[in-house]
């Protein structure tokens, strides 16, 4: 069996657990930032309102800066304001709302989690991280954890990207943080952490605390409400972790949180040598043959040919430009004739490759693929669409482009 961690890398000791917890929530009633969800979250009285609010933040907030969110949450909040009128919305106006959002799946499962909740559970929204996590789909651990705690006072721990920081800081945490055994050890953390009478204004403020001071690079130490309690800090202006009594020291052996040692300390890096990832794997490098195709509408302003792209996978149920993948070092004159087969087929008319406008390429980095698109263009006469049973398609002008559920690469196009 792994050798348990020592006592230095946890909260074990009761009164720093209560001072912490008493220096971050001073500073989070000092310092929190203004933001709607929180405003929402602090005056709505009805609670399934308030756990809608406080979901529909959480969901979009994954993945995505609290900047780019705002807007977006305003505007939902605005066209949605409760769970029953998101329930009744359709896929495509969601994903209209969340074009540019990213991740788009997000969306999709939220709005499949408002309809269960309306035709299953009565519009009531689950009161507990259990019951949450269980019954809502699209709905995690961390989701579910903040829903219960800011909503409905439940006192449970929440583990984000900014609570692996600050926790893996305090307790100076080397150990591969992305790792399951890791993550385990932080949520029981956080757990032992929380405020038992303020449980979601302390996990708003673990992770505020995260986003705003106990930034990745360049941390504002100075400003950190619980830097006493940081074994990080300490040993960067000490040149060593604090002493805990009757614990033998670590950092050779087998502690399970301690840094490899292969990887020991570096005093050039101070509390960023925490915490600490394994390397990630390179994005899948992939390349796309994407056509405009134009034509003079009725009223004379130029319309363009979108198709929906599947149900399911990368952009599902969004709205591109025809589009090919295609094999890695084709020459362009094959990619034109590739491209061009497969206009042909779809539009049931013929197409020449040497008709086809090359335009210029887009790259588009998404979580996990760098994505080439080579944009080509071609001119048509008359009303044309593509097979039915390929994908469905409509022709769209330059405004009605831009209010569809389009993805920002295919806006980059």
């Amino acid at each position: 069996a792994p050798a348990p961690p020592p006592a230095r890398h946890l909260f074990s000791d009761p009164a720093e657990v209560e001072a912490l917890r008493g220096n971050l929530l001073a500073w989070y009633d000092r310092c929190k930032r203004d933001l709607p969800w929180r405003a929402l979250a602090a005056t709505e009285p009805d609670a399934d309102r308030r756990g809608y609010a406080v979901w529909v933040s959480e969901i979009m907030l994954q993945q995505t800066q609290v900047a780019t969110v705002i807007d977006y949450y305003n505007r939902w909040m605005q066209k949605w304001p409760t769970l029953p009128a998101l329930a009744q919305a359709s896929l495509e106006e969601v994903n209209e709302l969340w074009a540019g959002l990213g991740y788009y799946s997000r969306g999709k499962r939220l709005q499949e989690a408002a309809r269960k909740v309306v035709s299953e559970l009565a519009g009531r929204m689950p009161r507990t991280a259990e019951d949450l996590q269980k019954l809502l789909p699209g709905v995690g651990r961390y989701t579910a954890g903040a829903i219960a705690s800011i909503s409905y006072g439940q006192a449970t721990g929440v583990v984000d990207g900014n609570v692996i920081r600050v926790l893996c800081r305090l307790r100076s945490i080397g150990a591969d943080s992305s790792s399951p055994a890791v993550i385990d050890r932080l949520w029981d953390m956080a757990n032992v952490l929380v405020d038992r009478s303020r449980p979601g204004d302390f996990n708003q403020a673990l992770m505020e605390l995260g986003a705003t001071v106990c930034v990745p690079k360049a941390p504002l130490c100075g400003e950190c409400p619980v830097k006493q309690h940081c074994h990080a800090w300490r040993r960067k202006l000490f040149g060593k972790s604090p002493p805990v009594p009757d614990v033998e020291d670590c950092g050779v052996g087998d502690c399970p949180l301690c840094p490899p040692a292969t990887e020991p300390w570096d005093s050039s890096l101070g509390v960023t040598n925490f915490p600490r990832k394994a390397a990630k794997k390179p994005p899948r490098v992939m390349r796309t043959a994407t056509c405009v195709l134009e034509r003079r509408g009725c009223h004379g302003a130029p319309e363009y040919l979108i198709v929906q792209r599947p149900s399911s996978g990368l952009l599902a149920g969004l709205w591109e430009f025809p589009s090919l993948p295609l094999a890695q070092d084709l020459q362009e004159e094959k990619e034109r004739e590739e491209l061009a087969d497969y206009l042909q087929a779809g539009m049931g008319r013929p197409v020449a490759a040497k008709g086809l406008q090359f335009i210029g390429e887009v790259i588009h980095i998404f979580s996990h693929i760098h994505q080439t698109y080579v944009v080509y263009a071609l001119h048509l006469d008359g009303d044309v669409n593509l097979d039915p049973a390929l994908s469905p398609s409509r022709w769209v002008t330059e405004d009605e482009f831009h209010a569809s559920a389009v993805s920002t690469a295919m806006k980059k196009v």
